[in-house]
């Protein structure tokens, strides 16, 4: 009741505004998914339908909060989101919250298999204090991504070939990069260089201004459109501005993870840090 005399116990709330002029990130991950990705039967090392329906349930995050979030990235069982001003924290619980209803609702879009468990997620804000942070925050879970898949890849490899989980764990123990591409290319004959971008790379939304036809009359707002990339995010290529970035033109014949729209991305990343104000 607005006004008793309990109301004196709302003092005891943390405040939910950010630090002005910082930037904030929203990163959520998957909680207990090792034992809910093997209840569903996910492929390993990637599930390309799982990772997809991933992208799905952030992409529904993206447009919800459209204005507010100016980019993403997600690999495995987490995605962060980058918001273009501080604001509450009162997001996370919306974003994760929104996140996991997506997730559950678009299930059946992306999975051959029935949902037979409840999914989770938990929520965490991080604020940095400048662009280089963002900048190296972004390259951080790139790069993570990169060293897990690798892993992951030469693991199942030899998992598939035979060994216990325990013996591909004993065999990779000590071992640096270089060592699983070799492992990877003289035992399986895999060029990890070839394995799909999405793996390697991880997945990068972001909101791009939409093209416009000649007969379309010239716009002060342009629209944007949101774009799904699997890109480099961590050189200059990305954060650089430069000409022509509408996306390409779909290719029938090529799988939706490796159309030319998904594997082109420079310059989209130029104006997402100067936009904060």
């Amino acid at each position: 009741m607005a006004g008793s005399r309990f109301e004196y116990v709302r003092k005891y709330e943390i405040s939910d505004v950010a630090i002005p002029n910082t930037y904030l990130i929203v990163r959520i991950d998957g909680k207990g998914f090792h034992k809910f990705s093997a209840a569903h039967g996910f492929q390993k090392p990637n599930d390309i339908d799982a990772l997809e329906l991933m992208n799905e349930a952030a992409r529904q995050v993206m447009t919800e909060f459209k204005g507010h979030i100016t980019l993403a990235f997600g690999e495995s069982d987490e995605y962060s989101f980058l918001i273009d001003r501080a604001s509450t924290l009162k997001l996370i619980t919306h974003i994760v919250s929104l996140f996991t209803a997506a997730y559950v609702m678009n299930w059946d879009k992306y999975m051959k298999r029935p949902l037979t468990a409840i999914p989770s997620f938990d929520g965490r804000a991080v604020i940095y204090p400048s662009p280089k942070e963002i900048r190296d925050y972004f390259s951080w879970r790139q790069a993570d991504t990169h060293i897990n898949n690798l892993y992951n890849t030469v693991f199942w490899a030899l998992v598939h070939a035979g060994q216990s989980e325990r013996e591909a764990h004993e065999t990779l123990k000590g071992t640096v990069s270089s060592d699983k591409h070799e492992i990877l290319f003289s035992r399986f004959g895999i060029n990890y260089d070839s394995i799909p971008e999405f793996f390697r790379k991880g997945t990068t939304l972001v909101w791009a201004v939409k093209p416009q036809t000649a007969d379309q009359p010239a716009r002060s707002n342009p629209r944007k459109e949101l774009r799904t990339l699997h890109v480099d995010i961590i050189g200059d290529d990305f954060w650089t501005q430069t000409e022509g970035v509408n996306a390409p033109p779909m290719n029938d014949s090529l799988p939706y993870w490796e159309q030319p729209s998904r594997l082109n991305g420079n310059g989209l990343g130029a104006n997402i840090l100067s936009q904060f104000g």
